[in-house]
């Protein structure tokens, strides 16, 4: 019987544990370069969950990359040289802030096209329904 009523508790206790096994144990030189670790890994992508930067993302790739800038941090390398790296391995995509060129105009403005066709839609349909609405009007009907 009192296994049954530790039971729910020791599973909570697990779940809430969990999340601490997926922090990655990187030992830094100092403060510095470790503020520029985590400012560096915020400006990538997760190229699992798309929608999160490295920083925050608990995929295995989003792991073996955060492995992966900061091992080329400890070869000496730029912000710059690890962001065009890892951009030449996984493309554009890797990065919040891709460069405006042609391959990735669809990045930059579709969104906004999107918006401008959607506020054209809109306005095409509101203007057909007030046509339809004043059409239906004959003398008789007064306010």
């Amino acid at each position: 019987m009192t296994l049954r009523r530790a039971a729910p508790w020791l599973l909570a206790l697990h779940l809430c544990a969990t999340p601490a096994f997926a922090i990655d144990p990187l030992e830094f030189k100092d403060r510095a370069e470790e503020v520029r670790f985590q400012n560096l890994t915020r400006q990538l992508r997760c190229l699992v969950c798309q929608n999160q930067n490295l920083a925050d993302s608990d995929a295995e790739l989003a792991h073996e990359l955060r492995q992966q800038v900061y091992e080329l941090m400890r070869n000496g390398k730029s912000d710059e040289e690890i962001k065009r790296y890892l951009a030449a391995r996984y493309n554009d995509f890797v990065l919040y802030d891709p460069p405006l060129k042609p391959a990735t105009w669809l990045l930059w403005f579709a969104p906004g096209a999107l918006l401008v066709a959607g506020a054209g839609v809109l306005v095409h349909v509101l203007r057909r329904r007030a046509r339809a609405a004043v059409a239906d009007l004959t003398p008789e009907d007064d306010w």
